[in-house]
């Protein structure tokens, strides 16, 4: 599997209607393929939550979500942002400040959290389980991902884990300095 086949997967996987069927949209179609393309859709969605894997990207969810972004929070932002497709995900990997041209944050700006929807909020934590989910499915082997994936070298990441420069995200001066569209459309 491609970085391209897996975007692709991410992109044909949106038109379904709600998280959990877009999750088991995916599930089902990786599930289909060989396990050693279901392990490289796993790395590949590692590779790119890297990208991701920032304090000034969690800063951007952090604000967006209204201080309510617990390391957990920012590990489930991460696929939302994959899921949003290869265009908007390079673009706001590289900028978060970007964040602020999508209309998924637009529509959130300016409401408190107590009255979003469970599907606006902007986390896609069951795309982390999809590439296990298959994998178990395709081979039978509970576990059997982590296991493969180890024979490899690699391990399967569970945890946010930033290696940039802590800052305050509370601080409204460094959050205007780092973030000057988010601020002019959150306040």
């Amino acid at each position: 599997m491609t970085i391209d086949d897996f975007w692709d997967l991410i992109r044909r996987s949106a038109t379904a209607t709600s998280e959990h069927d877009r999750t088991a949209w995916l599930t089902e179609r990786l599930a289909r393929l060989p396990a050693a393309q279901i392990i490289e859709f796993e790395l590949h969605l590692t590779t790119q939550r890297r990208r991701a894997d920032t304090r000034l990207m969690w800063g951007a969810a952090w604000y967006i979500m209204q201080g309510w972004c617990s390391g957990d929070s920012f590990w489930y932002f991460q696929p939302w942002l994959v899921g949003l497709g290869r265009d908007v995900f390079d673009r706001v990997a590289a900028h978060p400040d970007a964040l602020a041209q999508l209309p998924q944050v637009r529509r959130l700006a300016g409401r408190a959290r107590s009255e979003w929807s469970d599907d606006e909020w902007p986390q896609w934590e069951l795309l982390n389980y999809v590439a296990v989910n298959a994998y178990q499915h395709a081979t039978g082997q509970e576990d059997g991902l982590d296991q493969a994936l180890e024979a490899r070298g690699h391990y399967r990441v569970c945890d946010a884990a930033p290696e940039d420069e802590p800052w305050d995200y509370d601080d409204p001066e460094q959050r205007r300095a780092r973030f000057p569209r988010l601020t002019e459309l959150i306040g």
